[in-house]
Parts: C-alpha cells; sequence; structure tokens
C-alpha cells in the first residue's frame, strides 16, 4: 500500500465514526426548506449533497478544504524555481484534508508519473474517430477505453467485499489522473500537429508534463498549467460535472465510468465549454470592430447589441458566486505580472471594466462579474494554444482532481445510491389549490 494511501486508510476509521455518529445524533433534523420555484429552476440553493472537498460561497468565492485561491498559491509546495502551487499538492489536500509536504508532492509526482502509461488500444479507439471530432468526443472515448484497466470493476466481479470499494476506488483514480495530460496532449497534437506526438518526460512534474507533451516548453506556460490545474479542480458538488461524477458513482460505476458522464456533463455549452465561447465571442467582437485595441466605447456598443440581439455575453456571471470570481482574479494577476502589455489581455481587462456596469443596467442579473472561464483563454493564446476548442479538454484534466479526490471518499463513507424523488406539476396544483 502506498504513503498517501496508509494514511488515507489510517485516517478513515475516525471519520466513519464521526459520520455515523453525527448521523446518529442529528440525522433526523432539518437542513432547509424547498420552494416550488427550485423544482423547476435547476434546484439553485438546494442543500442536497456532501462534498468535503470544496466549498463556494456567494461572497467569499471557492475554498478548498477550507483554503481560498491566494492562500493556496501561498501554502502549497511549488516546482523547485516556479511561484505557482502544484497541483499534486492541491490533490493531497483535497483527499487528506491536511497540507501537504515538499515530499509529499514529489511522492505524488513520481507515483503518477510510474502510473502514466496508456495502453495502445487507447490511442487505436481515439484514432478510429474522425480528426474533425470534437476534442471533447475523442476525450471521452479515450476515457472510455482507458476502463479495460479498472481495478474497481474487476475486482467487483470477483466479489470485492464493501469494505475494500474504496482502495479499488483509489487504485482506478489514481491511474486516470495520471493518463488523463497523456490521452488529452495525443488528442491535440492529432488534431493540430498532423499527429506528431510528444513522448512524455517522467523528470517533470504533472501539469509540467502536461505542457510538455502538449508542444510548449516555456517555463512561463508550464507555470500557468500548474495555476490552471488547481484553480480549475473542484468546485464543491452541485456543478454539473462534478454533480453528474458523484451520481453516476453512487450506482458503483467505477472511475472511469463516473469521470466519463462528467466529462459529457462538462462538455455542454453552459458548463465547461463556455471558456470557449468566451475566447470565441471576445475574437469576433474585434472583427466587428476591426480593431486589434478596441475603446470602452467600441466594447460597450458591442455589448449592448450582444444583448439586444437576446445572446448572453459569455463569461460573466455565474449560478452562485456574487462577486468577481477569485479564479478570475488568479488569472488576471498572473497576466499582469507575465504579460501586461499583451493587446488581448488589455481587451479583456477592458472587458472586466466596462460589463459589469452594462449587466447591472438591465435590471435582471444578480451577478454582473465575472467567472473563471472570462479569462483562460487570453492566457492560452498568449503562449500560442490557439485552438479554443481545445480548452474544455484542459478543464477536464483538471477537474479530475476534485471529482476523484470526492470519488474516493465516497466510496470510503459508503455513500448510498443517490434517488431523489419527483412529483408532477398537476400534483403541485392539487397540493396549492392552483
Amino acid at each position: 500500500m502506498e504513503r498517501i494511501q496508509e494514511k488515507f486508510a489510517d485516517r478513515l476509521p475516525k471519520k466513519q465514526k464521526e459520520i455515523k455518529d453525527f448521523l446518529k445524533a442529528h440525522g433526523e433534523e432539518v437542513v432547509g426548506e424547498i420552494k416550488v420555484r427550485q423544482l423547476y429552476q435547476g434546484q439553485r440553493g438546494m442543500p442536497a449533497l456532501i462534498c468535503e472537498t470544496s466549498k463556494l460561497d456567494p461572497e467569499e468565492g471557492i475554498r478548498f478544504r477550507g483554503y481560498s485561491i491566494p492562500e493556496l498559491q501561498e501554502k502549497l509546495p511549488t516546482y523547485p524555481g516556479g511561484e505557482e502551487p502544484l497541483p499534486e499538492g492541491l490533490f493531497s489536500l483535497l483527499l487528506m484534508d491536511e497540507m501537504p509536504t515538499d515530499d509529499d508532492v514529489r511522492r505524488m509526482s513520481n507515483n503518477w508519473a510510474r502510473r502514466a502509461i496508456v495502453p495502445r488500444h487507447v490511442f487505436e479507439a481515439i484514432d478510429a474517430l474522425p480528426s474533425f471530432s470534437h476534442p471533447m468526443t475523442q476525450f471521452n472515448v479515450g476515457i472510455m477505453a482507458l476502463r479495460t484497466e479498472s481495478a474497481f470493476a474487476k475486482r467487483y466481479a470477483e466479489g470485492m467485499p464493501k469494505s475494500e470499494y474504496w482502495e479499488a476506488t483509489y487504485e482506478d483514480a489514481m491511474n486516470l489522473i495520471a493518463r488523463l495530460p497523456r490521452v488529452a496532449a495525443y488528442i491535440y497534437r492529432r488534431m493540430y500537429h498532423d499527429g506528431e506526438h510528444i513522448e512524455p518526460d517522467p523528470k517533470l512534474d504533472w501539469a509540467g508534463n502536461f505542457a510538455h507533451m502538449l508542444g510548449f516548453d516555456d517555463p512561463e506556460f508550464r507555470e500557468l498549467m500548474r495555476l490552471y490545474m488547481t484553480i480549475h479542480s473542484d468546485h464543491e458538488g452541485g456543478n454539473v460535472s462534478a454533480h453528474a461524477v458523484h451520481l453516476v458513482g453512487s450506482a458503483l460505476g467505477d472511475a472511469y465510468q463516473s469521470f466519463s458522464a462528467g466529462m459529457n456533463g462538462l462538455a455542454g455549452p453552459l458548463h465547461g465549454l463556455a471558456n470557449q465561447e468566451v475566447i470565441k465571442w471576445t475574437l469576433e467582437m474585434l472583427e466587428s470592430i476591426d480593431s486589434d485595441m478596441p475603446t470602452k466605447e467600441d466594447i460597450a456598443t458591442y455589448c449592448q447589441n450582444t444583448l439586444d440581439s437576446g445572446k448572453v455575453i459569455p463569461g460573466f456571471g455565474h449560478a452562485v458566486l456574487r462577486k468577481t470570481d477569485p479564479r478570475y482574479m488568479a488569472q488576471r494577476e498572473f497576466a499582469m505580472k507575465h504579460m501586461p502589455e499583451d493587446p488581448l489581455f488589455k481587451v479583456i481587462a477592458a472587458v472586466y471594466e466596462v460589463v459589469p456596469a452594462i449587466l447591472q443596467a438591465t435590471g435582471k442579473v444578480k451577478n454582473p462579474w465575472p467567472n473563471v472561464d472570462a479569462h483562460s483563454g487570453q492566457l492560452l493564446m498568449h503562449y500560442g494554444l490557439t485552438q479554443y476548442d481545445f480548452y474544455t479538454v484542459l478543464f477536464g484534466v483538471s477537474r479530475s482532481l476534485g471529482t476523484m479526490a470526492n470519488l474516493i471518499w465516497d466510496r470510503s463513507m459508503g455513500m448510498v445510491i443517490e434517488r431523489p424523488g419527483s412529483t408532477t406539476t398537476d400534483l403541485l396544483k392539487k397540493r396549492f389549490n392552483a
């Protein structure tokens, strides 16, 4: 058993008892109320899930095990000579609920490097698709092709006891996280670089090696990947991708089945696909205005025209947040540090100054502030990763960290199958004499 797995196993009985005792004492207490409109409007605000790894506060933003993004940037181990937090450390924090040491992170990097070999048939499955298939389609095919390696599926078929479910899930989760960068990079090089693939460098960290396999060896880009993979990793349990992973996992779907479900959710235009919609909208604006440096007045006019045409301004607003997304601010600070004169950054910065007031003036928008998607594309474009239909794949690789940490915890706590009740409009009408 690996060191981190042993540490997890050691603390598991205490956590299991803690939850058991809590349920015994408070299991019948009411957490909140359900309003009729919530049944029709995506269950917004309904407390219905347990997600131990992160919590999204409307005013404070995302906290990972209680830590804000600036705190993670300060406290998590970094790559030698670098400043941004290593995703290995973030995963360790999410899984173990304790700040990792440099040694913990080094061990995690080495662990994932050992596990990173992708079977040949995974690449063959991807290659069977037309090269014009959307990157997320290819990504999901690759994930499901990896399922042939599932320890959970094999051991469940052999009659594995429930007490060992988490161990097999741990194996699958670790292997999946380790192999995803290789799969994603293969898709990128297949689509945009004539299939000229780049072999992994096991001496690099997880995110740095991902950048290398994509074909970007600029140290700054590697730093961006470390930051990107960290801040996109988790966003509590109710968003579509995280919830889909949990839902399928609750039926004892293995890590590959569960994560694939989450990635199909992430591919939706209202979720992960939004990051490519932002940069597409921005480039279309520049083309329409016919200027690389539009004035704020030009931007305001284009934004108003977007709204008047019945469309939304992508990258602004959030289902929960009522402030500027801290993930947006982390990326903005990265840009201000490394590329303050980048023309596209100046445009993004101007949009940030213009759009909130326009959205507020409509009287219909609860959160006029930018979210994480409003900035990520600009950073990637700066370093030459211009193929924005690939951006959601990057998001997906990152999201494996949070969803897999949660899946391990779900299995260790013996979470039961998720099965909420439903009703009908007619029954609701009868109840309220409507």
